[in-house]
Parts: structure tokens; sequence; C-alpha cells
């Protein structure tokens, strides 16, 4: 690392930005349009088959400019080169971050080591092709002998979002005579309903699961064993050929039963909310088929390789988390909103809070310090036009500063021309609106609209797999970098884990409910008489 003290508060750029964000003053952005006559222009950028326009953002030509100062004065190039190098950047947990890497092609490696790291996730990959094509070509036979016509994925947190969101989003490519199902909520009413509606004759259950010891996937999984006992009469139903299981520890999947032949396996340096391109993605291949998730992932190399080589003023992922600084940092907001501007991309805003707040919701530096300083923001969002006539009134009157993101693709091939035409007007209109506002007429202050209301649109050309990998790329390194300007470790996750231990003491038998808090008593009481 550059500075192995380095504090982003303590640099020169900070102080900068600090007065730069007192001194703005009344500037609105309209300002800055009036001043600088190619701003459109020098603030849009293309990558590939997405374009970032980010001139509608409160930030001027020399905030921008130190914007980039802080990110050449963090450690964020050396410790970018460390991710991509396979060294052990998740202190915490000692362990390489090396999702990039399920993506790469074997130009990409620059050690004998990293060789060998793509030789295995190819021979992985080759694995959810044999076993996704065989399951779309009616060849993958249930006990019966019948063809799988459903497959219900069941996991939890990056082994159901990212897949339900990838499987969601590119449904125009979807095969349609399978059928897909994500259950995670260890909420028996989802399992349930979802069971009652299937032929468990023509069912396929994926069990993904990192460690085979998630609570939450194993009850739900135990749900659907009873089931197919009950319905099929098969004892041990996890060891027939309805289950397979997704995990990066194999030993524990052998041991719950799955035959090893139906285990398909990642390594453990896949963090969970990064897995959907590994292994975990199987759902997403049967659904679209393996080529269109090896273009998925070629997108999203292509957003690594961006990532890697564009100077940091030109860098779409360094730019979108530069922005998010200056409004998180320096201008105090709270929350970031996502809006896409397309119905499939329903998911994108959980997915996104997941990815932003569980690798940013951190308050302890790399150096075992409390940061005294703001980090990840809460991310929130909804589909445009639903969220106009949610919550937009906040957005364009209320009193919080909210950047936003709002997202769509030039051409829908699920959609017409009408449609799509008065879909993107509205987001173009929304975007306009928010950042010029409107004076109240006379006498009618409630039609003010203050305006310079920040923002980033980001389009694609379509939304095609390769360009979804891409733009969950974009994601990934751009909560990446604010991470490494922040000094915190995006790869970790121990804020989950008290509440977990607090919920297995709960359920525990033997509990003496009199060392509880409480409020936690009264509660108990409460349950125990609606009963």
């Amino acid at each position: 690392m550059k500075d192995n003290m380095y504090s982003p508060n303590a640099t020169e750029a900070w102080s900068t930005l600090e007065s730069l964000a007192t001194s703005m003053g009344n500037c609105t952005i309209q300002d800055f349009f009036n001043s600088e006559t190619n701003r459109a222009s020098r603030m849009t950028l293309k990558v590939d088959e997405l374009l970032l326009d980010y001139s509608k953002n409160l930030v001027s030509n020399e905030v921008f400019q130190q914007l980039l100062a802080l990110a050449e004065q963090s450690n964020l190039k050396a410790h970018r080169s460390a991710m991509f190098a396979g060294e052990v950047i998740n202190t915490t947990e000692d362990r390489a971050v090396l999702h990039a890497a399920l993506r790469a092609e074997p130009e990409d490696t620059t050690s004998p080591e990293s060789g060998i790291r793509n030789q295995l996730v190819k021979a992985q990959l080759e694995q959810v092709r044999l076993v996704s094509e065989k399951i779309r070509d009616g060849q993958w036979l249930g006990s019966t002998g019948k063809i799988i016509t459903d497959v219900i994925n069941i996991g939890i947190g990056g082994s159901d979002l990212g897949p339900k969101l990838a499987c969601n989003a590119l449904t125009e490519f979807s095969n349609p005579d399978i059928n897909l199902h994500f259950i995670s909520n260890v909420d028996g009413a989802e399992i349930l309903s979802t069971l009652a509606k299937l032929n468990p004759e023509t069912t396929l259950v994926a069990l993904a699961s990192k460690t085979f010891t998630t609570q939450e996937t194993l009850l739900n999984a135990k749900t659907v064993i009873n089931w197919f006992e009950k319905n099929l009469g098969l004892v041990q139903a996890q060891t027939s050929s309805h289950f397979i299981g997704l995990t990066a520890n194999k030993p524990n999947a052998l041991a719950y039963g799955i035959p090893e032949s139906q285990i398909l396996e990642f390594s453990e340096w896949v963090g969970g909310r990064y897995s959907l391109w590994s292994s975990i993605g199987l759902s997403i291949a049967i659904s679209i088929g393996f080529d269109k998730f090896v273009q998925m992932l070629a997108g999203a190399r292509a957003m690594d390789l961006h990532f890697q080589t564009a100077p940091l003023g030109n860098n779409m992922p360094v730019i979108m988390a530069l922005l998010g600084i200056w409004y998180s940092n320096f201008k105090g907001a709270q929350s970031s909103a996502v809006i896409p501007y397309c119905e499939r991309l329903l998911l994108l805003p959980s997915y996104l809070q997941q990815l932003d707040m569980e690798s940013n919701g951190k308050a302890t530096t790399l150096h075992g310090k409390s940061t005294d300083y703001d980090t990840g923001p809460i991310i929130w969002g909804q589909t445009g036009t639903n969220g106009q006539h949610a919550f937009f009134q906040l957005l364009h009157q209320g009193t919080r500063l909210v950047p936003i993101d709002f997202i769509a693709s030039v051409k829908d091939g699920l959609s017409n021309e009408e449609h799509h035409r008065v879909l993107l007007g509205n987001m173009l209109g929304q975007s306009a609106a928010l950042m010029t506002g409107q004076p109240a007429p006379y006498g009618e202050q409630h039609r003010y609209y203050p305006g310079n209301k920040p923002s980033n649109t980001l389009f694609m050309d379509r939304l095609s797999p390769k360009n979804f990998g891409a733009l969950i790329a974009l994601y990934e390194h751009k909560v990446f970098v604010q991470g490494s300007i922040w000094n915190i470790n995006c790869f970790d996750q121990w804020g989950v884990e008290l509440g977990k231990k607090m919920a297995n003491r709960l359920l525990d038998a033997d509990l003496d409910r009199s060392t509880l808090d409480p409020s936690s008593q009264s509660l108990f009481e409460h349950i125990d008489k609606v009963k």
C-alpha cells in the first residue's frame, strides 16, 4: 500500500474540497452549464455500449479536479493492483478478493498463480455449461423419469439476489419451457405457497450456499425434502436427481447427502455478493442459456479492463464513486437513489443495497481505527415511472439532498416505440426538472421547485446479457473505489453476525427468558398469548 497510515481526511485534496463545498454558496448546476459551453459533452463518457452523462451534478470543474486529486492521494491505485493481483486485501478474513477472476480470460493472467486460477474457473464453468444444457435440453430427469420444468433456487443474500436479478433482467432471452423460482426468506409462507403450485416429479432444487451451513437455506431445503418425501415417497430426497448443490464447501454438501456428481463448486475467494458470476449463476445459465451467460461474463470483463486501464478522469467507476463521495462527505447527503426506467430491473436497487451497504457500511478503517468521517450511504430506489407516483414528491420539493442514478436502455426488444418513447421521455423529463426547478407563481409558494437536484444518467444501448454484465461490474468497482478512498474493508460483513448470534440464542429451547432485556421478555409473552 502507498501509505499504511493513510486517512482520506488528512489529505490536501480533502481539505480543499471542504473549502470548496463551503465557498460554492448558491451556485447551481444550471450556472455551471451557463458558464461551460461544452459541459454536456465534456461530462459524458461512453464505454462500449454504456453511456454515462454526469453533467447534471452539483460539481464545478474545480471540484471535479480536486476529487480526482483525492483519488490520486489515496491508496486506490495500489489497492486496485493488489485486488487484481490476488493479494489478500480482505484482511479481517485473510482472503484474496477475486470475483473479477470469474470472468477473466487466459490473456488477462499475469502470473502462474493467476493462470492456474483461470483454469480452475474454466473447469467450474464447464460444469455449469454441462448441467444447464442438460436441463435445458430435457435430458435431466426427475426420479420418475419426467423432464424438469421448474427449478427452485434456494439461497439467501448473494446466493439469491444476483441470480434472481439477472433472470428477471434478461427475461427477453429466457427459456419459455423452464420456470425459475427463487426462495430466500425463512418465512414459511414463501416456500409453501411456491411448492403448492409445482409438480414434484418435474421440479429440480438448486441449493445455493457457500458454506452449506446457512440457517435459512437449510430450513427451506428441509421443507422441500419433506415435500418430495410426502409426494413421491422418496427417502432422503436430497440424494436424488431432484437436488443440485452450489457451494464452496464440497465436504459439507456431501455430508448433507448431495451426490458428488450433482455438486457444482466455486472457490472460497468468491464473496457471496459477488457470486452470480460463479456456479451460483447456474439458474441464470438455465434461464438464458450458457452462451448468453458467457456474454454476461464478457461484459463484466470489459468493464474490469476499463477500470484497470482508463485514466482516473475518464474511468466510469471512478467518476461515479467520486461523485458519491462528494455528496456523502462534503454536501451532507445521507442516501442515494437508484431509479431504473425498466421494469425488468425492478430488483436492481435491492441488489445494489446489498452490494453497497454490506460492503461500505463500516466505521472501522483498515488499520483498526474508528472513522471520523462518513462512509457508505443508504441505497434505495424503485423503477420509474412508478417511483414518480410514490417518492418523487420528496425528491422535487423535500428538504433532503438525494443524488440519483437514472438507468435505462435506449432500445427495448420487448416494448414498442410508443411505450418506450414515453418511458424515456419521463426519465429525461424528471432529471431535467430536478435540475432546473421552477419558480413559484405569485402567492403560490407550494408550487415552488427549488431545482439544483443532482443526478447521473446511465444509458445502455439495450438490456443485453453483455451490457447487464458491464452494468453490474460498474457498480462493483464503484463501491470498491469508495471503500478504498474511505480506507475500509469492502469485503467482510461482520455486522450481520451479532443478529445471527442473538437469533440462535433466542431459538434455544433451554433459553432462560429472565436473562433477556425487558422488551424481549414482554414480546415473548405476547407471542405466547396469541398462540
